[in-house]
């Protein structure tokens, strides 16, 4: 399987990613039992697929590792070169507390030497409470590392709009927000994709598939109780599903979905996944790889194979007429992480 050109995206001058990454929040636990060697074979399947570009994080479990792991063997299979083709963007998740450049200096060093690096392509950070204004300490090292060599490129994740703001005004050079965005969830919509957009950042969108509830296995389904969803993501996007409309407005917007999906010979996910991509901003969508147990690198190609039409368009917003503003109800993009 070789996917398309329209598959790769210029995220930076110096970085070409695919526009579906594969998502290692899945194994940090909550999604079945992964076995190592199991996923690193994964790993090399998704790989040559042209499935290149990860997202991790510190704290999600051995995902650094495995990116450690996968790098060696790519290594000794294909030598040197292979390496530049891989894209790996981790995450650091550090508790409020005092941002030192030792502190800093520290925590990096430790993701670089987890997954076998001289630099890390992408330094997605995180932080939990806006009133401790410590995270413009952190971002302050962070960009001196970048400066060092440590680090290709600055990001964020679940960063509002306003905070958004104060740190590239700060001169943080900020390339990317990771923020949840999906058919369900289109907060970023009312303020963070127009803001991205005047400043020249892109916007890498998770939760897509809100766990895997906007596809064909919940099209037509009786609601199933919190511990009937055998992921975490399941369980964490049932809430947020609740939160939006509930099971009968979800079975609304499936069947519209599944309507669109059989008019272009694609699944339903396929739909949810092009909807996002398309949205201003949006370089890339994150799906979830549960490596080892399932795998839908086949269907996620199909992605690039269709656009959505003005009519889809329309079904769409119709199907999503009564559902609830969240940007009301939680506020901007990652306040669900700060209430």
């Amino acid at each position: 399987m070789n996917l398309p050109a329209a598959s790769r995206f210029q995220f930076t001058p110096d970085l070409s990613i695919c526009r579906l990454l594969n998502g290692l929040w899945q194994v940090s636990g909550g999604h079945g039992r992964i076995q190592p060697q199991q996923a690193i074979a994964a790993m090399q399947d998704y790989h040559q697929a042209g499935f290149t570009t990860w997202d991790l994080a510190d704290h999600y479990g051995p995902a650094e590792d495995f990116i450690g792991e996968f790098r060696r063997q790519m290594l000794a299979l294909h030598g040197p070169e292979s390496l530049k083709d891989i894209q790996a963007f981790t995450k650091w998740v550090p508790r409020p507390a005092p941002m030192t450049r030792q502190v800093v200096t520290e925590n990096i060093q430790i993701s670089l030497d987890r997954m076998g690096v001289d630099c890390l392509d992408l330094l997605q950070f995180h932080w939990w409470d806006y009133r401790d204004r410590a995270y413009l300490d952190a971002l302050g090292h962070l960009a001196d590392l970048q400066q060092a060599g440590k680090i290709k490129h600055l990001a964020l994740t679940n960063f509002d709009t306003e905070r958004l703001q104060l740190i590239l005004d700060q001169g943080i050079p900020i390339v990317s927000n990771q923020v949840q965005f999906s058919l369900v969830d289109r907060r970023p919509l009312v303020k963070m994709a127009q803001f991205c957009q005047e400043r020249g950042i892109h916007l890498l969108a998770y939760g897509t598939l809100a766990g895997g509830l906007l596809s064909e296995a919940y099209l037509g389904q009786r609601e199933p109780s919190r511990w009937g969803l055998e992921t975490a993501s399941l369980r964490k996007y049932k809430q947020m599903v609740d939160a939006w409309g509930g099971w009968a407005q979800l079975q609304t917007l499936l069947q519209t979905l599944q309507a669109i999906a059989q008019k272009h010979r694609v699944s339903l996910a396929n739909v949810a996944v092009r909807y996002v991509l398309d949205q201003p901003a949006v370089a890339g969508v994150i799906v979830g790889a549960r490596l080892g147990i399932a795998e839908h690198r086949q269907d996620n190609a199909a992605v690039f194979g269709f656009s959505l039409d003005a009519e889809d368009h329309a079904k769409i917003e119709d199907a999503l007429t009564g559902a609830r503003d969240l940007y009301a109800l939680i506020g901007d993009c990652g306040d669900e992480y700060r209430r």
